[in-house]
């Protein structure tokens, strides 16, 4: 019976909290989805988009438009589309559960079988303590009929009492083995899975990167893959083991006695219809509750990422309003579906106490006409509910399962994908002797991820060794395609490019790849030191097999001759400074010189230079320019360049446009012919006159440079001989003079962040729910009445097996008493379901209050706040968007329904203790001392289970977040054949992972299987104290199974509870985050009603020394000493290069942000001494990206008048 109940908190546990929990993160998740923000794991169209039509071309027939909408290669001749789609097929999987098992080894194999064997094994143990459990009761029930001897009593209670500890320890045995097991080849094998999906990945052609979106290798690696060892890990040993648990309960009843069994067999009809029925309602309201959210969080994202439209205009209020009828909609929806999850466990509830009334009932009538004995009734009855509630937990599972074999759907495509250009083949040439001659053969080009857009047609150009040619043009001419089809990242659809007079297509493509080094635009380092990242570039040459001393006079060299190893030197760690996640602890230039090591380290015959220095500053550009020119000496380089005059030195000028070569020649010879490159340079000489007198002008504006020497533009000269980097110095470098805003700025306090304490956070809760107190207090009563129905049915069950114990000379007695008990049983049902009902509607009344309260409210402060506020990195869009989703629904663990759960253990666990002393103390007091063993199996036992699967997420972020920085750097990784390595050190990684979590296994596992088996040892201990006391005649039957029922079952379904209560420590962070978001005072308060109300506004103008830098960026100095007048009337306007402080200035304007010096004034009015929102009144904004929200046009134009659309 004990099992019963606990398993039937267990099936409530897999519908309501397990499914509970996955609803609550499903909210988050669909929440998210349906904004744009992509949660885990969600499939990517990997569809390239259908081509654009024409809009001169004819209409086509239906069917060619149908094949033209299915195939957006179908406008191409058949040998280019076929070039095309080779590049990016993707052929479909069909999967099976089996197929996950596709990595496992030898030794994989022999532990799952073995850890199955045990899951049966620990699944068998539950039924069989039944048979035990009412043998013991059979021979109580001879003692007191004196058909057993005091002798035989206690020798006989010794004996079944030893079964419980054998039993016991097979239990823990058996769970022990199969956990370990499960997750440890769970492990095993999804990090195979890893493995060769990252060598996969790296394999891949570019054209199929090209095709995914940004996140979908991150989604696959972290996301997916957990997903998959979910699936094959401890869910497998779970079920498995619940599987054997029916399997074996009811094979003992029909062993028993059939009828009865069948008869009890309507329970499981029950309990699966029921749950079916309701599900599916649950599900369908769970939908219509998140879709409205869905549309609330569009509102939500839309006003947010256009806040100072909001703020400008004054309409927070009207769009909160415009959140509140999606959040009233939300509301609805998820009262009902949480009322029906109230009724469910209410149901089940009460099925269990009808399943006693019917057993008892029927079981008596069987009893009198000799069929069976009460130790057949009790095994029987105990069995079906262990077996009907052990069925209920697999179906969480089931889902598990069929969720793994999806999310391995996209990873096994991807692992069987025969890469069309792949660099670990050994195919191909490799030449002894390399000159390093490139020649391009009328080559047209598609980009796979773009086929209706011809990049290049016709191009036939000769790259001569060891001469540099510079590449021309305008952006997007197709400069980069070349560089791109001589790596060959992709494969033309016509001509050829020829290397040494070979095609490429014949060369083997790690050679090749080896024989050409890459300098792009963006350079990309690794996060290990400069050395590692240097070194990258001697992989699979013949020095990477050197001494380490060669391998470090190599890297240094390199170093040097890109200008780089000064400031190497000068770094605290020298060559053994990490440089962070892609190099963002280094500066631009010192990158981009680190990038031209790694570049020439290995003394490559051909150089491609993709735009190198086009993202560096002009101080940065000299030095690394200097770097370029000496590492291309003696070279075959191709460059693209951007500034023109890098390139006047190239022996080969190539003009391009449009995907064609318009002239080629040299620098003088072109600008003889005064054509398209002629057009360039002119257009170039006029914005660097522009930008030498900006240079000129530099020293005033660069505050961080003022002790520095004032500099004039560079000179060519200069620019040989190479000038040093700036940014190296700023180690060294002393501020002389503080500016004014820096020393205003430097007196701000910090915003920190608070440590609240429970109670704080509790009061916080409650006051959501202040309206709703009669709803709570009714909520609470319920929980009370329904805690109570634990110890009254110990009383009901002691009292039926006292009468069922009756001898055959007293059966009328037996049937009467019986049939009296049976009807309390079944009102006992009908009370428990009664208020199990009245609990789930009072609880989610208030929690369904609770949330769309704390979501409503918390988007009004979001609303109050000021600018600088939203212009914090953690408070974008998406992620307020997102706090506004899931932090709100976590504040229901610190709700009623938690208060409830408690109040219902404690009247549980207070009412069965003080029935139990009051009918037999010393037994009471023996079972009372195992409560905590009982209580702490129920809680650790959810809490394992949570665990593992919180550590298998954990324990595979840091080898991710490594594969994830190579894969999205995979042009970086290709063009170094840098795959074996990255895959080797992923490797390694995974090995390291998987050595320290099983030690985790190991420690977890033994508290999980303790939990499951410690219960039998309690039952032990009780059974053989109360067969002592009744041994020595001091307790009868009543007396030993009230005590017993009331304090070891009661403890046990009060042990279970815990998996209701929704988790606590998130509800407790969500709180915390929210009432600092409450507490928090903006300084340009929307709210504040202080200031003076302007009736009109002429209109004048003035800003005086207005010295400004925005909060978010405190070290740049934005606006210094600005002085403006503008009269009323006045046509103004604001130009200047891009961050010269125009939009500033609107900003102020509008006080978006208040100046740290100086003074803003209208009409003479300083305009922080206005009521805020009425001076904005006076202003209206039309901003570079004017903003609309959803709705009319009419609401939208609307918004700007202080009127409700109604009016």
């Amino acid at each position: 019976m004990a099992h019963a109940l606990e398993s039937e908190k267990q099936i409530s546990e897999s519908s309501s909290n397990d499914d509970g929990s996955r609803d609550e993160l499903d909210v988050a998740d669909m929440e998210k989805t349906a904004l744009g923000q992509t949660p885990f794991p969600q499939q990517l169209p990997v569809e390239p988009a259908p081509p654009l039509r024409r809009l001169d071309s004819k209409p086509p027939n239906t069917a060619n438009a149908e094949k033209e909408e299915g195939d957006p290669l179908a406008h191409l001749p058949e040998h280019e589309a076929a070039i095309l789609k080779r590049q990016l097929d993707i052929p479909p999987v069909k999967l099976t559960y089996k197929s996950l098992y596709r990595y496992a080894t030898r030794n994989d194999l022999l532990i799952m079988a073995l850890s199955s064997i045990c899951a049966i094994g620990g699944g068998a143990v539950m039924p069989l303590m039944t048979i035990v459990f009412g043998t013991l009761a059979g021979t109580f029930q001879g003692f007191f009929l004196k058909t057993v001897t005091g002798a035989e009593f206690t020798q006989k209670i010794s004996h079944l009492t030893l079964y419980f500890v054998y039993l016991a320890i097979g239990e823990f045995i058996t769970i022990y083995v199969a956990t370990v097991g499960f997750i440890y080849t769970g492990e095993h094998i999804s990090a195979k899975i890893r493995e060769h999906y990252l060598a996969s990945i790296l394999r891949q052609n570019i054209g199929y990167f090209d095709k995914l979106g940004a996140g979908e290798i991150t989604t696959r690696i972290t996301a997916d893959t957990n997903l998959v060892q979910d699936g094959i890990s401890e869910k497998v040993g779970l079920t498995l083991t619940a599987i054997a648990t029916f399997v074996t309960a009811y094979v003992i009843g029909y062993i028993k006695y059939w009828k009865l069994t069948l008869i009890l067999t309507s329970t499981i009809v029950a309990i699966i219809a029921t749950m079916g029925g309701l599900g599916r309602m649950m599900d369908k309201w769970n939908k219509a509750s998140l879709a409205a959210y869905a549309e609330g969080g569009t509102v939500v994202e839309e006003v947010i990422s256009s806040v100072r439209n909001a703020t400008a205009f004054g309409t927070q209020d009207k769009l909160a309003k415009q959140y509140d009828v999606h959040l009233i909609e939300a509301k609805k929806s998820g009262f009902k579906m949480k009322t029906i999850l109230g009724s469910m466990i209410g149901f089940l509830m009460c099925y269990v106490y009808l399943t006693y009334s019917l057993a008892f009932w029927q079981g008596s009538k069987y009893l009198v006409a000799g069929d069976m004995s009460l130790n057949d009734i009790l095994t029987i009855l105990l069995s079906i509910m262990i077996g009907a509630f052990a069925l209920g937990n697999v179906a969480p599972n089931i889902q598990a399962f069929a969720t793994a074999i999806a999310a391995a759907n996209k990873i096994y495509a991807t692992i069987d994908r025969v890469s069309p250009l792949d660099p670990e083949s050994e195919e191909g040439k490799k030449l002894e002797n390399v000159e390093g001659t490139i020649e391009l053969r009328n080559i047209k080009h598609i980009y796979p991820s773009r086929p209706e857009v011809v990049v290049m047609e016709d191009v036939s150009l000769l790259v001569p060794a060891g001469k540099t040619t510079a590449l021309v043009g305008a952006s997007g001419s197709g400069k980069s395609t070349i560089v791109g089809l001589v790596e060959r990242f992709y494969d033309p659809v016509g001509g050829e490019v020829l290397f040494d007079g070979h095609s490429i297509q014949d060369l083997n493509l790690r050679w090749l790849r080896q024989n050409i080094s890459l300098v792009s635009q963006e350079p990309t380092l690794f996060a290990t030191t400069i050395f590692g990242n240097i070194r990258h570039g001697l992989i699979g040459t013949p020095y990477e097999q050197q001494s380490s001393d060669e391998v470090r006079e190599l890297v240094e060299n390199a170093a040097r001759e890109s200008n780089a190893h000064d400031f190497i030197t000068q770094l605290p760690e020298g060559y053994n400074t990490n440089v962070g996640e892609r190099g963002f602890l280094l500066s631009g230039g010192q990158k981009q010189r680190i990038a031209i090591a790694r570049a020439i380290v290995s003394d490559p015959k051909v150089l491609l230079l993709d735009e190198a220095t086009s993202a560096l500053d002009t101080k940065s550009e000299g030095v690394v320019q200097a770097a370029l020119d000496k590492a291309s000496q003696g070279r075959t380089t191709i460059v693209i360049a951007h500034r023109l005059s890098t390139i006047k030195h190239a022996d080969n000028i190539v003009v391009m446009s449009l995907g064609h070569i318009v002239e080629q020649g040299t620098h003088d010879e072109l600008l003889e012919r005064k054509a398209a490159y002629y057009n360039l340079v002119t257009a170039q000489a006029i914005a660097a006159q522009t930008q030498a007198k900006d240079e000129a002008d530099m020293p005033i504006l660069d505050e961080k440079d003022a002790n520095l020497a004032v500099r004039t533009p560079t000179t060519e000269k200069a620019e040989l001989e190479y000038e040093d980097d700036p940014n190296d110095l700023e180690l060294g470098r002393t501020k002389t003079q503080q500016s004014v805003s820096s020393k205003i700025l430097a007196g701000k306090p910090n915003q920190d962040t608070h440590n609240y304490s429970l109670w704080t956070l509790i009061r916080l809760v409650a006051s959501f729910n202040k309206q709703e107190w009669h709803w709570m207090l009714l909520g609470l009563f319920s929980s009370i009445i329904n805690g109570a129905g634990n110890p009254v049915q110990s009383v009901f069950f002691a009292k039926s097996i006292t009468a069922l114990a009756l001898p055959p000379s007293e059966y009328g007695t037996l049937r009467s008493q019986t049939n009296f008990w049976s009807w309390m049983y079944f009102m006992l049902a009908m009370v428990q379901l009664v208020f199990f009902l009245l609990q789930g509607v009072a609880f989610a009344y208030c929690s369904e209050r609770l949330v769309h309260r704390t979501r409503d409210m918390s988007f009004r402060v979001m609303m109050r706040q000021d600018i600088q506020f939203f212009d914090r990195e953690e408070n974008t869009a998406g992620a307020l968007t997102s706090f506004l989703s899931t932090e709100t629904t976590h504040l229901a663990g610190m709700s009623g329904v938690t208060l409830g759960t408690i109040l219902q253990v404690m009247t549980t666990l207070v009412v069965c203790c003080i029935i139990s002393l009051a009918v037999g103390w010393k037994l009471a007091l023996v079972c009372i001392a195992t409560v905590p063993v009982v209580l702490g199996c129920g809680f650790f036992r959810f809490w394992m289970l949570a665990r593992f699967q919180q550590r298998a997420k954990k324990a595979y972020e840091k080898s991710a977040s490594y594969a994830c920085e190579a894969t999205s750097a995979i042009r970086t990784v290709a063009s170094l054949t840098r795959e074996v390595d990255v895959w080797e050190h992923y490797h390694a990684q995974l090995v390291d992972q998987q050595v320290s979590s099983l030690k985790s296994i190991l420690q977890s596992s033994s508290l999980y299987a303790g939990s499951q088996s410690f219960m039998f040892l309690c039952i032990a201990l009780g059974f053989w104290y109360g067969g002592t006391l009744i041994g020595r005649g001091e307790y009868n039957l009543f007396q030993f199974f009230l005590c017993f029922s009331a304090v070891i079952f009661g403890s046990q379904s009060a042990g279970t509870i815990f998996s209701f209560a929704p988790d606590m420590g998130k509800a407790k962070h969500a709180a915390a985050e929210l009432k600092q978001l409450f507490d928090r005072q903006p300084e340009i308060d929307s709210w504040s009603t202080d200031g003076e109300v302007l009736q009109g506004m002429e209109g004048s103008i003035e800003f005086r020394d207005v010295h400004f830098r925005y909060p978010t960026r405190p070290e740049q100095p934005v606006l210094r000493g600005l002085n403006l007048t503008v009269k009323p009337g006045q046509y103004v306007a604001l130009v200047g290069a891009s961050g010269c402080g125009k939009s500033t200035t609107i900003a102020l304007m509008e006080r978006f942000y208040d100046p740290l010096v100086g003074g803003i004034y209208v009409d003479g009015r300083e305009i922080s001494s206005l009521n805020i929102n009425n001076y904005r009144n006076h202003l209206a904004l039309v901003s570079q990206e004017p903003t609309l929200y959803q709705g009319s046009i009419r609401e939208n134009i609307l918004l700007g008048a202080d009127k409700a659309p109604e009016d």
